[in-house]
C-alpha cells in the first residue's frame, strides 16, 4: 500500500514539474514572438491558448491516475 502512495506522489510531482516547465517555455516563446512581430499577436495568442489547453490536459490525466493509485 505504501508503494502505491509513493508512486502516486511521484506521478503528481512529475506532472506538476512538467506542466510548469511547459507553460514557462510556451509563455517565454510567445512573448519573444510577439516582441519580434507585434502584428501577429492575435494569431499567436489564439494558438498559444490552444496549446495551453493541450498542455494542461496531460497533468490532469496524471493526477487522475495518481488518484486511482491512491484509492484502489
Amino acid at each position: 500500500m505504501e508503494l502505491n502512495l509513493l508512486a502516486a506522489a511521484i506521478v503528481a510531482g512529475l506532472a506538476a514539474i512538467g506542466a510548469g516547465l511547459g507553460f514557462g517555455l510556451m509563455g517565454g516563446r510567445f512573448l519573444e514572438s510577439v516582441a519580434r512581430q507585434p502584428e501577429l499577436a492575435p494569431m499567436l495568442q489564439t494558438r498559444m491558448f490552444i496549446i495551453a489547453g493541450l498542455l494542461d490536459a496531460v497533468p490532469i490525466m496524471c493526477i487522475a491516475i495518481a488518484f486511482l493509485m491512491i484509492f484502489q
